[in-house]
């Protein structure tokens, strides 16, 4: 137990009969004190928890108050909404009986924690101003969290000119940041230096100027903030310019803050005032005015979708719907508001509307296109709150879909998009809204945690971003605080937030007379908030400047652009996100989704071959959704981590999952349903192989049990007995050779024993087939030699002791402490006329055991690796609920190696409908301790190089180990700023580092495929079109029929691919989306088998934008969407 400290220590002070003496006797000695130097803040106000029922700054008497009541334990500052986000101020009146004595005089503080914001403090003795940062904390301190804290101090030093005998004032003022929790505080002297009671009077303590403009009888005032301190008895008091009368205000004891209206001034000027009481002047004051800036302010209201984590999904679910209901009765019951005050709800994604049009009655769905077309509504154009990175090209031009074909319902056009929480956006997300005709991007991510340094670069500094082929661009902001401003001002808007924001743009020099905020209410997944629309509507009434318009995205970009979009910067390069890392925390459910999203391109080609004008639009909504909930940012519940076996934790991630099966169910059934649509009867004992792509394929298939069963002799379409191989697995192998685009071919099966002749040169620990020679490590299992014959060079670098697929385990973030194989087993798996393989077994950290398999094909250059763990669960929360536990314990990562030999190589990285090279197309802000991956990476100098490829693991890290920022990371100065030249990666297969949202633990069966193919110079094309059949394989089906032996469509420039062909929804045309993955503009021409009529730039929305010509021109890294009529015919173009 401790006792609660009086404002003196014994030793300083004493009392007889209610007289105060006092004096220092050591030399120095503390004079006063606050608080007890214990590390605990119990004994002082609020304490330990209660920071919430602050009311009042902290006005504290040296001989008087009482620390226990008088003195809170937590400061508050302009971050924090429970204190009404603005500057905040503690006093300290004490009085000196003599002159101050010569000698050193000094204020001591210790603090136990802070939030997470860097706090910054201007401190005052007696008018002299000293300045004291404090770095950001652990953000447990303010509530009485048994974890420790990080605790500070700091000492300001002052001189005996600095004081003056009788009343000395020291104030305390956070001017910017968050709070801080105070162990003690106290102020020593020289000794003799002696306290007496505190002498009664009244003094100004401290003015702000607050930069509004408010109109009275045709004349402008600025409001001015006076601090007044009364050591007196209660009463009123005058205040007026000097010479002129003053208005009258009442005075309590203790701090007064007193607006003020002076007459506005429009340059910097000193006008004094005079306060006066009882006819008598007390003092006057000269303050300082600035110009007010005449700032607009746009509010943008809304929810931030999170698809679970506060409550299970189907709850948000009819929650965001009732959002919608509600925000349409409020544009509706404001509608005559003064103009700018009326209620605005902007959809943050078309998720709720899609659920709403879907399951809402008649009358309802009206309304919802009713207050679209008047302005209530706004629609933006992202489905839900993505992790970009995540997503394959389609998958992300798919994003963008449904917004347009709500609008268009609707009657109207999408033209902004809006994304929350997320940090960080794949560059091609630029390219998906240009298709979807996007102009404004309001980015707004998490404002603390594992953000890297995003807010620093970004926040309040709108620029032009372009997107990979140097043509499409988007007009992108962060605004203040980015989404969840409103979620620390739990009074709502208010005068003293309004000050603390215009001040804060002035700090940061923002050069504009127009900006805006987001406004989500008062938590992830808040129902609409209508006392903005009483607070502008009230504000309106007072003040004429900063005006406040509540309104849409479009509008407050589009007003912004108007004055200013001439002057913005232009930005090139990707925006790689830092929450996409999470998606490891569920490797085999992430697996699954990317196959799901490739498998369903391939089906929209299938069904644009066999029966196009039965085209199951819904069903590929439906599956797409799915996909596309999977790639949403919210994997699980708010305390997946903290508490990973609850309920809400558990039913939370089995929705989670579901989307992920869901959409590898229905993928499957729609392959499968277009395959079946083909005509004719069943040929007995055949195959075709389908190719869904716009290029020639010739590569390895294999054969299911059930499709090969007539035999082990492959015969091609003119009776050529082809080489053929039945696996161990029971699969039937052979080479499909020349499967032209959009097109199959047809091979027989029958009786017989394919020939077992290897065609392969083998050893314990080495495969060759002529042109890859590669050998294994008898103690790691890892690749050490990967040798290409053609090109003379062993490309892999074993001189850092790792080897090509080295599994390295870590667990905590300490990379000194990794943890690798030491003891293998290897078998030659398979070795035939077709193919070879390796199989390496071991126990591996991390695991229960890992089967790694190498394989060859005969006259292919390439290595097909598959990694399968039986993966351990992670050590849970021995304590549930521990957030300091969640945040660092208990965690692991498994990073493959990949080092590379390319003397002089540089690594490039695809992403949807980009290539980039880390750290030099990466803009400010972007992630660099680790790198989503779309289908491929390469490191090649300007002779050779090799291409690797990744089916499941969408994560790199570029050079080392440098994914080990474990739980809330809140300090952008951690984050990896530079990417040095390197031609070593790692595949970040799967971890658990986040200490919320995503899941604590994984285990059971997980695989991760890679590939690896040695070539000369890089070739942009070639290795797009090798990873893309891996990602997207040739078709094995049962024979029907004639078949598909003609190709629908042939590109006449090899150069381009095809990301996508499906039917159009309306059943008129082919969609056809073109990607040139060069570094030149091409042009080509569509040589199509059917009739086709009349091609049109299209949207994502499938609607004929702009006649094309027949030679259709696509930039370099450029993506273009084409409608082809199924035959001649004009179309109308909008």
């Amino acid at each position: 137990m401790k006792r609660i400290a009086m404002s003196l220590v014994t030793f300083c002070l004493f009392f007889t009969a209610g007289k105060l003496n006092g004096y220092a006797q050591n030399q120095p000695a503390l004079l006063w004190q606050i608080g007890t130097a214990d590390n605990s803040s119990n004994e002082l106000a609020l304490a330990p928890e209660h920071y919430a029922k602050f009311t009042k700054d902290a006005f504290y008497r040296v001989g008087r108050s009482v620390a226990a009541k008088d003195w809170p334990y937590a400061q508050p500052g302009p971050d924090d909404g429970w204190a009404g986000n603005t500057t905040h101020t503690s006093s300290i009146l004490f009085a000196l009986r003599d002159k101050p004595l010569p000698g050193n005089y000094q204020l001591q503080v210790k603090t136990i924690d802070a939030g997470h914001s860097q706090v910054q403090l201007r401190i005052s003795v007696n008018g002299k101003i000293f300045t004291q940062t404090l770095a950001s904390g652990k953000a447990r301190g303010i509530h009485g969290n048994r974890q420790p804290g990080s605790p500070a101090s700091f000492d300001i030093n002052i001189t005996a000119d600095d004081l003056k005998a009788g009343n000395n004032i020291i104030t305390i003022t956070t001017e910017k940041g968050s709070w801080f929790v105070y162990d003690w505080l106290g102020f020593s002297a020289p000794a003799g230096t002696r306290l007496q009671a505190v002498q009664p009077g009244i003094t100004a303590e401290s003015w702000q100027a607050l930069p509004f403009l408010q109109e009275k009888n045709g004349q402008s005032f600025q409001p001015c903030l006076l601090s007044i301190a009364n050591n007196s008895d209660t009463g009123n008091i005058k205040i007026g310019l000097a010479g002129k009368p003053g208005t009258s205000y009442p005075l309590t004891a203790g701090l007064n803050n007193i607006t003020l209206a002076l007459p506005a001034v429009t340059q910097d000027s000193t006008v004094t005032i005079a306060v006066a009481q009882k006819g008598k002047q007390l003092f006057t004051k000269d303050i300082r005015l600035s110009p007010v800036r005449k700032m607009t302010v746009y509010i943008l209201p809304h929810s931030h979708n999170d698809i679970g984590y506060t409550e299970i999904q189907t709850n948000v679910e009819r929650k965001q719907m009732n959002n919608l209901l509600t925000g349409i009765a409020y544009a509706k019951q404001t509608r005559d508001y003064p103009a700018g005050a009326r209620f605005v709800w902007n959809l943050e994604g078309v998720y709720a509307a899609d659920l709403f049009m879907n399951r809402m009655n008649a009358q309802q769905k009206a309304d919802l296109v009713a207050a679209v077309k008047d302005g209530g509504v706004a629609l933006n154009g992202m489905y839900l709150n993505t992790l970009t990175g995540l997503c394959r090209p389609e998958e992300l031009l798919q994003l963008f879909r449904y917004s347009n074909k709500l609008a268009a319902q609707c009657g109207t056009t999408i033209q902004s998009a809006m994304i929350s929480d997320v940090p960080g956006y794949t560059w091609g997300t630029v390219t998906a809204m240009a298709q979807a005709g996007i102009r404004y991007f309001s980015a707004a991510p998490n404002y603390f945690d594992r953000i890297g340094d995003i807010l620093v670069q970004w926040e309040d500094k709108p620029f032009w971003w372009f997107g990979p082929s140097g043509k499409d661009k988007v007009l992108v902001w962060i605004p203040y605080r980015g989404y969840a401003m409103s979620h620390g001002l739990p009074n709502g808007l208010t005068t003293s937030f309004v000050g603390s924001y215009m001040k804060e743009l002035e700090q940061k020099k923002f050069p504009y007379d127009i900006t805006y905020i987001r406004w989500s209410g008062h938590g992830d997944n808040a129902v609409p908030d209508p006392s903005i629309s009483e607070f502008v509507k009230d504000w309106s009434s007072k003040y004429t400047w900063p005006k406040f318009i509540i309104s849409s995205t479009t509008t407050a970009f589009r007003a912004f652009e108007d004055k200013y979009g001439t002057q913005l910067p232009e930005v090139h390069g990707d925006w790689t996100g830092y929450w996409e890392d999470g998606a490891g925390s569920s490797a085999l459910e992430t697996a699954e989704n990317r196959a799901s999203s490739s498998r369903l391109t391939q089906a929209g080609a299938l069904w644009a071959m066999t029966a196009p004008d039965k085209f199951p639009a819904d069903s590929f909504h439906e599956a797409w959704k799915n996909v596309i909930l999977y790639s949403e940012h919210t994997w699980g519940a708010d305390e997946s981590v903290t508490r990973p076996l609850t309920q809400k934790t558990m039913e939370q991630w089995i929705i989670k999952k579901s989307y992920a099966t869901n959409a590898d169910s229905l993928s499957l059934a729609l392959t499968q349903g277009a395959l079946s649509k083909q005509s004719g009867t069943a040929v007995a004992n055949a195959v075709d192989i389908v190719n869904t792509s716009s290029w020639p394929r010739t590569e390895l298939v294999t054969l299911s049990r059930e499709l090969s069963a007539a035999g082990d002799i492959v015969k091609d379409a003119a009776g050529t007995i082809i080489p053929s191989q039945r696996l161990t697995t029971g699969e039937l192998a052979f080479v499909a050779k020349n499967i032209p685009p959009f097109a199959s071919g047809r091979f027989f099966i029958s009786a017989g024993k394919a020939a077992t002749t290897s065609s392969f040169t083998t050893g314990q620990y080495m495969l060759d087939n002529g042109i890859i020679r590669l050998t294994i490590n008898p103690q790691t299992g890892a690749i050490n030699s990967l040798k290409h014959a053609a090109l003379g060079n062993d490309f892999a670098d074993t001189t850092s002791g790792e080897g090509l697929n080295d599994y390295l385990y870590l667990a905590g973030k300490d990379t000194t402490a990794l943890q690798h194989i030491k003891e293998v087993t290897v078998q030659l798996r398979e070795n035939g006329p077709v193919l070879a393989s390796l199989q390496i077994r071991s126990q591996a950290p991390g695991c229960t055991q890992l089967l790694r398999e190498v394989t060859l094909v005969k006259d292919f250059g390439y290595v097909d690796i598959v990694n399968h763990l039986d993966k351990k669960p992670a050590e849970l929360n021995p304590y549930p609920g521990d957030y300091g536990w969640a945040n660092t314990q208990g965690k692991e990562s498994l990073n493959i190696a990949f080092p590379f030999h390319v003397p002089g190589g540089e690594i490039k990285v695809n992403i949807p409908m980009a290539m980039i090279r880390p750290g030099k197309d990466q803009i400010p802000g972007a992630c660099k301790n680790w790198l989503e991956v779309g289908n491929w990476a390469d490191v090649s100098n300007s002779n050779m190089g090799i291409s690797w490829v990744s089916l499941d693991a969408p994560l790199i890290e570029v050079g080392g180990i440098t994914a080990n920022l474990l739980g809330g990371q809140t300090n952008p100065a951690v984050w990896r700023k530079t990417i040095e030249p390197t031609q070593k990666f790692y595949s970040w297969a799967l971890n658990n580092h986040w200490e919320t949202n995503y899941r604590a633990y994984q285990l059971g069966h997980i695989y991760f495929r890679y590939a690896l193919q040695p070539h000369a110079a890089f070739d942009a094309t070639a290795v797009t079109k090798f990873a893309t059949g891996k990602a997207e394989p040739l078709i094995a089906t049962p024979a029907l029929g004639e078949g598909l032996h003609t190709s629908l469509l042939q590109l006449s420039n090899t150069q381009l691919v095809t990301l996508a062909l499906k039917p159009s929804e309306d059943g008129k045309a082919w969609m056809v989306t073109l990607y040139n993955p060069g570094s030149s503009a091409a042009a080509t021409t569509l040589q199509w088998s059917a009739p086709a009529g009349s091609q049109y730039f299209s949207n994502t929305a499938e609607q004929p934008v702009k006649e094309a010509g027949k030679d259709i021109t696509v930039d370099a890294q450029g993506v273009v969407t084409l409608r082809v009529e199924k035959r001649s015919g004009a179309v109308t173009t909008r």
